[in-house]
């Protein structure tokens, strides 16, 4: 357990100078051989990293970057559903046919005076709604008959 919280110093350690260790991991290192070796390790790999040298690029690298970019989106092909791509377009799109397909579906906005919260709210809507389905009514019944009789 001491061990793995002393290897959490040891980053900083290598990357500030081993002067900035502090005491307790100074004697751990000295009696610790596995750390010992871990620590060894961190400070050749930033020794190796400190000489590295980033290669220069290409002089005509920006050059050919640009011409490659052109060359790319002069051949996009820009058809009429181009405009799809955009989240918000598409989003107020999808929005605007579910709410027409919502609208066809309810039916409500051809026929408002069929809707069951006008017809139901008197006495005389019950009486036209029986009128209309007396057909219905009356087939119910001759099944009742049929069902009593068997």
């Amino acid at each position: 357990m001491k061990c793995e919280k002393l290897r959490a110093q040891f980053i900083e350690t290598v990357l500030s100078g081993p002067a900035t260790a502090t005491v307790e991991l100074r004697e751990h290192l000295d009696s610790c051989d596995a750390c010992a070796t871990e620590y060894a390790g961190l400070q050749q790999t930033m020794a190796l990293l400190d000489e590295w040298k980033a290669p220069e690029p290409s002089p005509y690298f920006s050059t050919r970057l640009r011409a490659r970019l052109q060359e790319e989106t002069s051949t996009l092909k820009v058809g009429w559903f181009a405009w799809l791509r955009k989240p918000i377009v598409a989003t107020a799109a999808a929005g605007l046919i579910a709410l027409g397909a919502g609208l066809l579906e309810s039916g409500n906005w051809l026929h408002p005076s069929n809707t069951v919260a006008t017809t139901s709210s008197s006495a005389v809507g019950d009486l036209q709604y029986l009128d209309k389905n007396a057909d219905l009514f009356t087939e119910f019944v001759a099944l009742d008959d049929q069902s009593q009789t068997e």
